[in-house]
């Protein structure tokens, strides 16, 4: 393991600090599209830019970290660094989103399971198996929908989130790490 240049900033309060403004920008882009279209909250194009954003900014606030403590940082701290960050800033989200779906807009997940039911109806036309689906089938999809915009199903989102969560910072952490080779032999 490479020593690492002692910081008044250890990785872990970093990752609370860049969570939290990750967390808090990504809601405020949430709210945002809320308020320009609801649909678009469902939309496929919508859930990978959203993961692009997502993904760019850890990586952004990992390289100011990085350079923050010197310049260069094993795998272990770039994973904690991502772990925490992805932890803190998801957590902000599902929080958020419970408050836009509980609070500000209780009708809300009605609309988005109504919404995103048409999307996969019509996706399953394209491909021209939406015939093949029974009345019953597309109940049974409407309820799975409508148990993840529930209290549970955003708890049971985010407790699988945190498994996506640990291979991302995996990932990452991959990315992150920077070793300094002059201690090299």
């Amino acid at each position: 393991m490479e020593p690492q240049p002692q910081s008044s900033n250890s990785p872990a309060k970093a990752a609370l600090n860049t969570g939290l403004v990750i967390g808090l920008v990504m809601l405020s882009i949430n709210f945002i599209v809320y308020f320009l279209d609801y649909s678009y909250l469902v939309a496929g194009w919508y859930g990978f830019l959203v993961l692009v954003l997502f993904f760019a900014q850890v990586i952004y606030f990992g390289k100011q970290y990085r350079k923050e403590i010197g310049g260069f940082m094993d795998f272990s701290t770039a994973f904690q660094f991502s772990f925490v960050t992805l932890i803190v800033s998801g957590l902000i989200t599902t929080v958020g989103n419970m408050l836009l779906y509980f609070v500000i807009h209780p009708g809300l997940p009605e609309l988005l399971v109504e919404t995103q039911l048409e999307n996969m109806v019509a996706m399953l036309d394209s491909l021209g198996a939406g015939d093949s689906l029974s009345g019953e089938q597309i109940d049974d999809m409407r309820k799975e929908m409508a148990s993840n915009f529930t209290f549970g199903g955003q708890i049971k989102a985010f407790g699988i989130s945190l498994i996506i969560y640990a291979v991302l910072a995996l990932i990452l952490g991959a990315i992150l790490k920077k070793r300094d080779k002059s201690t090299d032999f």
